[in-house]
């Protein structure tokens, strides 16, 4: 872990530093603050790492993921919460237009480098708060898709991430359809960036065929026989 935890960082710091940050607030708000979980987030990870990543995050999916370098491109937010808060069903859960909250109990849960799979969290949700949605006519599957293409760009994956190939469908979601669309950026050079800016307002499956001249459909069989599945 210990290389590529210095690859991504050394990386996404550059990244900021080479476009800059957007002019946005990030805020941390530890309400669980009394339970194991806050505990151990204030005393291993700290509000001063989490709004560091929070905004080398945000750079990096508007400049590496989805290559919205105008801002009349990019989701507008003026800020980014992220609340440290008691519940068990997830490890987080993007919510409203801003708002981010990660899970004490999976904080408290987490096994070696906290700090790591923290990061790999962080970049998975904050995608969702900057990812079009098709004004919420996009599947879930391909919503949470793209946000797992967003960790396994930064090389974050962790143990346990689809293999290339892997799934019984395209938009099973997460890391499954995280590799199909690294297959499909494969064909067509910063597909899910475009993609992603074609879901500004509304959703197509035909966008797959539009972008790759396949539909998304014989771009799943190439992709399951590639890989002998």
């Amino acid at each position: 872990m210990a290389p590529h935890s210095f690859f991504v960082y050394t990386f996404l710091t550059f990244s900021l530093s080479f476009h800059g940050i957007a002019a946005l607030e990030y805020r941390v708000i530890n309400v669980a603050a009394a339970t194991p979980g806050g505990i151990r987030f204030n005393n291993k990870i700290g509000n001063p790492f989490t709004k560091q990543i929070m905004g080398t995050i945000n750079n990096y999916i508007w400049s590496a993921i989805f290559q919205q370098n105008d801002p009349s491109d990019q989701k507008q937010v003026d800020s980014v919460n992220t609340y440290i808060v008691e519940f068990d069903e997830a490890a987080g859960i993007a919510w409203g237009n801003n708002n981010i909250n990660v899970s004490s109990s999976y904080i408290n849960g987490l096994v070696g480098d906290l700090k790591w799979q923290f990061t790999s969290l962080m970049l998975h949700e904050m995608t969702h708060v900057f990812q079009w949605n098709g004004e919420g006519t996009t599947p879930s599957g391909l919503i949470e898709g793209i946000a797992d293409y967003t960790v396994l760009r930064a090389n974050h994956t962790q143990w346990g991430f689809a293999n290339p190939g892997d799934g019984d469908r395209w938009d099973k979601g997460y890391a499954v359809t995280a590799r199909f669309l690294e297959y499909c950026d494969g064909i067509t050079p910063a597909f899910v960036a475009k993609l992603n800016k074609l879901m500004r307002v509304t959703y197509d499956v035909k966008y797959f065929e539009d972008l790759t001249g396949k539909p998304v459909d014989q771009l799943w069989q190439d992709y399951k026989a590639k890989y002998g599945h």
